[in-house]
């Protein structure tokens, strides 16, 4: 039997890296807007950051790794957390 196991150092071939690193923006984007957490003026500030950068999606996730688990822990959101170690997993 083949591995079927994507090998980012290869390619990203078959992984959907740059619609998952969009999905996972906008569950930041919703939790920033209600969450009163000290998290998003960091957050704020480092988007401010991305686009003076012009850095994409997935740059800003590969760099922000712990404080975007630290604060989708927070909030208890799994599904966030999911998606963000099968990003760091399959395209970081």
């Amino acid at each position: 039997m083949t591995d079927q196991t994507p090998d980012r150092y290869v390619s990203f071939s078959g992984i959907d890296c740059n619609g998952n690193a969009a999905r996972l923006m906008a569950m930041l984007e919703a939790h920033m807007q209600k969450s009163e957490s000290r998290w998003v003026s960091y957050f704020e500030t480092k988007q401010e950051e991305r686009r003076r950068m012009g850095n994409d999606d997935l740059h800003f996730i590969g760099s922000q790794l712990n404080t975007l688990r630290a604060f989708f822990e927070e909030l208890e959101d799994d599904a966030a957390l999911e998606l963000l170690w099968d990003l760091e997993q399959t395209c970081c």
